[in-house]
């Protein structure tokens, strides 16, 4: 096989990366930078779509020059999801991006509640009603901004919005439609019926293809200023969550994927729709992945690398100092100092709020079971604990469904400690394997443009040849014991809590 290169895009809510990649999935150069979110009012979470396509073609610069590549296969993006850009005609930006944290729809959900059958909505799209999905950015526009909404030939995504500027077919790929809430699972097309009963035109949406398809090429004039000879295809993407799992080779039931960055999601995969009652009460959404005939969802933990910051902020300003000294990375050094085993205190994790399965923003953290002979370690060693107990309790919901897990593949920033992918294995009882390439969105966007550029005629071929596993982490029989022990007493304190919490 002649070597090829592709360029695999990921374009998340605070930082846009591009990692050139050669048809192994080998990493040969990246580049990355970094925009604001706008705050302004409660609730509020805009950006500027058009400063963050120009970081986007720098970071494309930066990656193409560290490579030292004149020429590539195809490009292919792998993106935020539920962010919505009214745009006219000539897709010139009319107001800022709203993105999926973006909670100001909430009234317009609540309408829809009183109104309409919440039950059947999630049966039709897979997706639960909530204020950070696409369609309720659409109905807040509508009600909110008529103004705007007036002059909008479409709302669409980042997705349509970079491959439209980058010279390409301004489309939607399923698993983006498919996170939508205006989506028919059944039909596989755009919801007439519910989009009829949110008010939103059909002509207001994008035309829909399949992650994976050809959708143009990199304009003359872009490719002469990344640094590239020819004009590589612009190939479909998909939502940031199903391109991490197919840069992590989860792609059939067997694997799940437990990704750890700011929060922690754990994403799963299913060959037909879930749209049970028992997913639908866990807020877990059903929607299309990129792997033909396959079905996707996630669980979402409200913290994960954000509840370790907390912890060297408040408590670690010594660890923080001595690791500096030593030339060693924070977490590192303070994880070193943390007992072996399960921490002597319990922490509920819930300082944003919790997550999946009980989606309570009232809830709030707790630090349970001090003593006078406590120290700051053992509530370092609690919170990871905990953060591992809330990965279990979303695997057990799941199987609930039935969602098998029988494997974990770790990408982020926890999967680069040793401490926390062992805990990981020894409270689940599954195996931890991490991957050799650590940017799991990148290489899943350039697995897809693999198989557009015809390097590979499938996914599951492409991620055969260009996924690698790294260490793994296996279940220790005599801590599991342990962790099973401190789990039970876990699971009680959200329920003891919940009063005091709901009257803070």
């Amino acid at each position: 096989m002649d070597r090829a290169y592709l360029l695999g895009l990921d374009v998340g809510t605070t930082g846009c990366k591009t990692v050139v990649f050669d048809q192994e999935g080998r990493e040969l150069g990246r580049g990355y930078r970094e925009y604001p979110v706008f705050c302004k009012e409660p609730f509020q979470a805009e950006q500027n779509p058009d400063a963050v396509f120009s970081l986007l073609i720098e970071s494309m610069q930066e990656a193409v020059k560290n490579a030292e590549i004149q020429n590539a296969a195809a490009v292919s993006l792998s993106v935020q999801g539920d962010a919505v850009i009214p745009v006219d005609k000539s897709y010139e930006v009319l107001h800022p991006a709203v993105l999926g944290m973006d909670y100001r729809p909430e009234k317009q959900c609540e309408k829809y509640r009183e109104e309409f059958d919440e039950r059947q909505l999630y049966e039709v799209t897979g997706q639960p009603l909530h204020p950070i999905n696409m369609m309720a950015k659409i109905m807040w526009f509508l009600d909110e901004r008529p103004e705007i909404s007036e002059k909008a030939w479409r709302f669409i995504t980042y997705e349509e919005f970079i491959f439209q500027r980058l010279g390409g077919e301004p489309v939607l790929d399923l698993t983006m439609a498919s996170r939508s809430m205006g989506y028919s699972l059944e039909e596989g097309k755009w919801s007439g019926q519910i989009l009829e009963n949110m008010g939103i035109s059909e002509s207001l949406l994008s035309p829909l293809v399949k992650s994976g398809d050809v959708i143009g090429k990199l304009s003359s004039q872009l490719a002469d200023r990344i640094g590239l000879n020819n004009r590589p295809l612009l190939v479909a993407g998909c939502h940031d969550q199903p391109a991490g799992a197919l840069g992590a080779g989860v792609i059939d039931t067997r694997m799940a994927l437990d990704s750890t960055g700011t929060a922690e999601v754990l994403s799963v995969t299913f060959p037909e729709p879930i749209l049970s009652q028992s997913m639908r009460d866990s807020f877990y959404s059903c929607y299309v992945h990129a792997v033909p005939g396959q079905y996707f969802s996630f669980a979402h933990m409200q913290t994960g690398g954000i509840l370790q910051q907390w912890y060297r902020d408040q408590f670690g300003y010594r660890e923080l100092e001595e690791a500096g000294h030593l030339n060693m990375d924070f977490y590192t050094y303070a994880q070193s100092k943390c007992p072996d085993g399960p921490s002597s205190i319990l922490v509920l994790p819930h300082f944003n709020g919790s997550g999946t399965p009980l989606c309570d923003m009232e809830s709030k953290g707790a630090i349970v079971g001090l003593t006078l002979s406590s120290t700051r370690h053992d509530i370092l060693k609690g919170i990871l604990d905990s953060l591992c107990f809330e990965l279990k309790f979303n695997i057990e919901t799941m199987e609930k469904s039935g969602i098998l897990i029988q494997g974990l593949r770790a990408t982020g920033g926890g999967a680069r400690s040793p401490l926390w992918l062992q805990t990981k294995a020894d409270v689940t009882g599954l195996t931890v394997e991490t991957l050799e390439c650590k940017e799991a969105g990148c290489l899943g966007s350039a697995v897809l443009a693999a198989v557009g550029a015809g390097i590979y005629d499938t996914i599951e071929q492409a991620v055969k040849q260009m996924v690698r596993p790294g260490i793994s982490y296996r279940p220790r029989e005599e801590q599991s014991g342990r962790y099973q022990e401190q789990y039970q007493l876990y699971k009680s304190l959200y329920g003891c809590l919940k009063p005091v919490f709901h009257k803070m």
